[in-house]
C-alpha cells in the first residue's frame, strides 16, 4: 500500500518527457510501494482542495432557473466551511470562491502545489439533449392529399434522477460517453489546449504507461472515498448511481486521493430544487462531510 506522504512526490509534471521520465516515475512507485508497506501512525489529513466545478464561459449547462456552476459553487463554499468547523487541523483550498474560468490542468495544478490529500470536484448532472420530428399540421397536396407538416424539436429527459461519483479512468479524451463529453468540453475553451493535454495520448506507450503509474498509485484510495460519498448518498434516500471510473481531465494528473461527484441532475426539476434548496445544500453537505470524516479517521487510525 503506498504512504500518502511520501506520494507527495507526484508532481503536475507534463507528460511528454524523454525516457528518464517514465524512469522517474517507476522508480518513485518502486519505492513507495516496495519501502511502505502500510500508512503511517503519523500520517494525517492535513489538505483538502475542493473544486466548483465549471464556472466563468464554461457555464452552459443548466436546470429550469439555475446553472450548474452556481450550483456546484454554493455547495463546494458550504462543504469547505464545514470542513473548517467541524476538523480543525485540516486545511481548505479552493480552485475557485467566485464566477470565473479556471483551466482543468490547473484545478489539479492547485492541489498538486499544495500537496494537498485529497481533491474533490463537485459538479452537477444533465440529460443529453436529443432531437425529435413533430407533426404540427397537415397541408394540402396533389389531388387534395394530405401531407404532414413536420418540426424538429430539442428535448431532454427531466425524469432521470440520482448521484454517481466518479475515480480517474484510461481512455481519451474525446470518448463518445456522454459524461467525458460534459465535463472535459471546458478543454476546448482554453488557450493552447492541444499543448496542455497532449499527454493523454493512450495510443503512445511511454504516456500510457506514465498516466496508468499515476493512477494505480491513488485507485484504490481514490475507490474508498468514492464509495464512501455513494454510501452517505445511499443513507438519506438518494438514487445511487453507482462509483465509475472515466476519462476525466481534471481528474487525470492528480497527486492524491481525487473524486469527481455529481450531486444530483439538474435537469430534473425536482432534483434541482432539491439541490438549490437549504434543506437540500445542508444535506449533501453532511453526506460529503460525514464521508470525508470516516475517510480521514479510516487513514489515521
Amino acid at each position: 500500500m503506498f504512504n500518502p506522504k511520501r506520494s507527495k512526490l507526484m508532481k503536475n509534471i507534463p507528460l511528454l518527457r524523454p525516457n528518464v521520465i517514465l524512469i522517474i516515475f517507476i522508480s518513485i512507485i518502486i519505492n513507495i510501494t516496495s519501502g511502505n508497506q502500510a500508512f503511517t501512525q503519523e500520517y494525517k489529513i492535513k489538505t483538502i482542495v475542493i473544486d466548483a466545478g465549471h464556472g466563468g464561459r464554461d457555464g452552459s449547462t443548466h436546470g429550469a432557473y439555475s446553472t450548474e456552476k452556481d450550483v456546484a459553487l454554493k455547495t463546494a463554499l458550504n462543504l469547505g466551511a464545514a470542513i473548517e468547523a467541524s476538523m480543525k487541523d485540516v486545511k481548505v483550498i479552493y480552485t475557485r470562491t467566485t464566477d470565473v474560468f479556471i483551466p482543468l490542468y490547473e484545478r489539479i495544478a492547485i492541489a498538486n502545489n499544495a500537496k494537498a490529500d485529497l481533491f474533490i470536484s463537485i459538479h452537477c448532472n444533465d440529460m443529453p439533449v436529443y432531437r425529435s420530428t413533430i407533426v404540427t399540421g397537415y397541408r394540402k397536396g396533389k389531388k387534395g392529399k394530405r401531407i404532414p407538416i413536420t418540426e424538429t424539436v430539442s428535448r431532454k429527459s427531466t425524469s432521470t434522477r440520482g448521484v454517481e461519483t466518479f475515480v480517474s479512468g484510461m481512455g481519451r479524451l474525446n470518448e463518445q460517453d456522454e459524461v467525458i463529453k460534459r465535463e472535459n468540453a471546458a478543454i476546448f475553451l482554453e488557450d493552447n489546449y492541444k499543448e496542455n493535454y497532449e499527454g493523454f495520448d493512450p495510443n503512445n506507450p511511454e504516456n500510457y504507461i506514465i498516466l496508468s503509474l499515476m493512477k494505480n498509485t491513488f485507485r484504490t484510495q481514490s475507490l474508498k472515498l468514492a464509495k464512501l460519498v455513494q454510501d452517505q448518498y445511499i443513507r438519506v434516500g438518494r438514487v445511487d448511481r453507482g462509483v465509475q471510473e472515466k476519462s476525466l481531465a481534471v481528474l487525470a494528473r492528480a497527486g492524491m486521493p481525487a473524486i469527481l461527484t455529481e450531486i444530483g441532475f439538474i435537469s430534473n426539476p425536482t432534483e434541482e430544487n432539491y439541490m438549490n434548496s437549504e434543506a437540500g445544500q445542508k444535506e449533501i453537505t453532511e453526506c460529503l462531510l460525514k464521508a470525508i470524516e470516516n475517510y480521514k479517521k479510516g487513514i489515521e487510525g
